[in-house]
């Protein structure tokens, strides 16, 4: 059979919902779907979810004259990708859930199970911004921040599944209390969730002098303010808005240099909903970064080129691989998706 006619089918799975999608081994998307998680019904009702899209998904296959040859799946939290198990998620519900084998159970067909930021930078490195690029970092800016580490076109996982939580890096010791319990982590710091959170709190408490005065600020009180927003008004030359989208450049490049000492990569590629800023967030950030530099190679910075189907195309890549089927001549996905 011809390496068109088989494909994967793979789902990356958030709190909210799920985009599914049938690749070729080539990296082509010639099927997609979008389906709610719905996780509020708790993890079993989840699973079963799940399984029942992956199953449609492998019946749409055969109708359309493809032959599905395994499953990529991934979710979020900690995964132990050697067990197929979702160990830990908050925003699903999961603990200790044998995914794997519970969709090769169902579909009878290879499954392999991986972390969504993971397979998200495994495809950016080998299809996206990172593409032709040995060592590439992904990090994933939104309401977190986690990374993945792609060598050779495999994404490191860890002694424990948890490897690339960059977000827990201390930029700032005396800084705000993270999520984990810790205080000054980069997510804590520059992360969406953080972003907007400075710049709500020095807005509504006068901590930014006479800058909190502005009219801006002054419409602010009261409300939630998005990371996007602070961009824009960064971007319009708002003083406090300007000092918040700094301090969090400022904290990104100091977990970034860390990060290159520790891996150094050639290829850094920033995803999530914070690199939608483009240049009025790389700009400023490649700037920091190479002030930071002193024998270590400064880093190529890119923005992320696959969007929100980057986890989606990594699944996919997750399984061919567990399953031996790879084409090493996969082309860009964006460029080369068949009309659907």
């Amino acid at each position: 059979m011809s390496a068109s006619g088989r494909v994967v089918v793979a789902l990356d799975v958030g709190g909210t919902g799920m985009k599914c999608a049938l690749v070729r081994p080539d990296g082509v998307v010639v099927h997609t779907e979008r389906h709610p998680t719905d996780a509020a019904r708790g993890p079993a009702a989840v699973v079963d979810t799940i399984l029942d899209v992956a199953e449609g998904l492998a019946a749409t296959a055969r109708a359309d004259g493809h032959t599905p040859v395994a499953i990529g799946i991934a979710v979020p939290g900690v995964v132990d990708e050697a067990r197929g198990v979702a160990v830990w998620s908050a925003n699903v519900g999961f603990r200790d859930v044998p995914l794997r084998d519970l969709a090769v159970a169902r579909l009878g067909l290879p499954t392999a199970l991986g972390h969504d930021v993971r397979v998200g930078g495994l495809a950016e490195a080998r299809l996206g911004a990172g593409r032709g690029a040995d060592h590439v970092l992904f990090v994933a800016i939104g309401t977190g921040i986690a990374a993945a580490h792609v060598v050779d076109g495999v994404a490191g996982v860890g002694a424990h599944g948890a490897a690339g939580e960059i977000g827990h890096i201390m930029v700032r010791p005396d800084g705000p209390r993270c999520g984990c319990g810790r205080p000054g982590c980069l997510e804590a710091v520059a992360s969406a969730a953080a972003i907007g959170r400075r710049y709500a709190e020095l807005a509504d408490h006068g901590r930014a002098g006479a800058a909190s005065s502005t009219p801006a600020a002054e419409q602010t009180s009261g409300a939630a303010v998005t990371a996007a927003v602070v961009a824009e008004r960064a971007a319009a030359g708002e003083p406090l808005a300007a000092r918040v989208w700094q301090e969090a450049v400022d904290a990104l490049a100091d977990g970034l240099a860390t990060g290159q000492a520790l891996f150094d990569v050639s290829t850094i590629v920033l995803g999530g909903g914070l690199a939608q800023a483009g240049d009025g967030l790389l700009g400023p950030l490649r700037t920091a970064l190479h002030e930071r530099m002193t024998f270590h190679r400064e880093p190529r910075l890119v923005a992320a080129a696959l969007g929100d189907e980057a986890g989606c195309l990594g699944a996919a890549l997750l399984a061919l691989d567990a399953a031996g089927v790879r084409d090493t001549d996969a082309a860009r996905v964006p460029d080369h998706q068949e009309e659907r």
